[in-house]
């Protein structure tokens, strides 16, 4: 009965192992992985996408396969946290700000506190990470994090004041959609993907979004106008499935481990290096008007923002979290990774 016993404990641990393992060619050995994204082919997510698969596979000398699946082929964004805990992904990308309700922690970083371009937010959103261990994240492997550049005002007609935005119907995600209320706009919640369509319809007028898109998703040819206000980021976070992390190989734990910082800084600035690109590609295919405000003036529209993080902080403290210590650290981390005296 012992041996017996024993054998029924070695076929369980054995079936164990298969499932939270990942998946092997049976060619080659080779570990198999799925990568979704919701964002099109271009975009700065997906090029760090497909960077992070050809160094993983690079450092791993062919032991693991990674194939990824962008444009939401696999998961879409609103379904990609989910998906990914019940393996429908082993890896995806999520961005936070468009469940602001399941992840207020990692959404202190796009609040209006003054990041200043997609590498520090990167950098910060890291920090951040790292040291309050989000609960909202715990029920999977966070590979890393990175945000977007900071949004700005793109739309058919000139923004030169801040009362040009009063009434104005512009597009946003997440918490950009609580800044435009701010400042007087009519938030038109629809898919980025929409956008276009309603912008040559007149149900927009622009959107609110990092200027990327200008040339990634050729927003320039609908929107002739950008004013520069620098407000937000959006948080971004790739995600793999605890089952399919804890089955993987030390070794190559070890080597998607090591690339956390360094794709959070790439990410960074591979988005404002494309944000000047996407400037200057504009202005000249499309002769897009760019307006950028003093100090001064621009302390006109973060005014009007203040509130939303008193907001946040009331919502964070009602979960239990140290709000005013992360809003303090936040403004610490964007001190120490731009250079500034404390």
């Amino acid at each position: 009965m012992k041996k017996t016993g024993q054998i029924i404990i070695g076929i369980f641990m054995l079936w164990l192992s298969a499932f939270s393992s990942p998946p092997l060619s049976a060619e080659t050995g080779q570990i198999k992985l799925s990568y979704a994204n919701f964002m099109q082919p271009g975009t700065f997510p997906c090029v760090q996408m497909e960077r992070w698969k050809t160094e993983v596979e690079k450092a791993a000398s062919g032991k693991v396969g990674i194939k990824t699946f962008p444009n939401s082929t696999l998961l879409s964004a609103k379904d990609m946290m989910d998906g990914v805990i019940a393996g429908k992904a082993d890896i995806g990308l999520i961005c936070t700000a468009y469940e602001p309700e399941r992840f207020i922690l990692p959404n202190a970083v796009s609040l209006p506190l003054g990041i200043p371009d997609a590498r520090t937010g990167s950098l910060v959103l890291l920090e951040i990470y790292k040291k309050y261990k989000p609960e909202s994240l715990a029920r999977v492997k966070v590979l890393t994090v990175f945000t977007n550049a900071p949004a700005n005002i793109m739309s058919k007609k000139p923004v030169k004041t801040i009362e040009d935005v009063k009434g104005m119907n512009l597009k946003a995600s997440g918490g950009g959609g609580d800044i435009l209320k701010a400042w007087g706009a009519n938030l038109v919640d629809i898919p980025m993907s929409e956008t276009p369509a309603a912008i040559e319809k007149g149900l927009a007028e622009g959107l609110f979004s990092s200027l990327d898109v200008m040339k990634g998703l050729n927003f320039a040819e609908h929107c002739r106008y950008v004013a520069i206000t620098d407000t937000v980021v959006y948080p971004f976070a790739v995600i793999m499935n605890s089952e399919r992390w804890n089955g993987l190989p030390e070794d190559v734990k070890k080597i998607m481990e090591n690339l956390s910082a360094d794709h959070a800084m790439w990410t960074g600035k591979y988005e404002d290096d494309y944000v000047k690109e996407a400037i200057a590609w504009s202005k000249e295919k499309y002769q897009v008007e760019v307006t950028e405000f003093d100090e001064l003036y621009r302390a006109k529209f973060n005014y009007l923002l203040w509130p939303l993080t008193q907001k946040w902080m009331e919502k964070a403290k009602a979960e239990g979290l140290p709000a005013g210590d992360i809003v303090m650290d936040i403004r610490r981390f964007i001190k120490q990774h731009t250079g500034q005296k404390k």
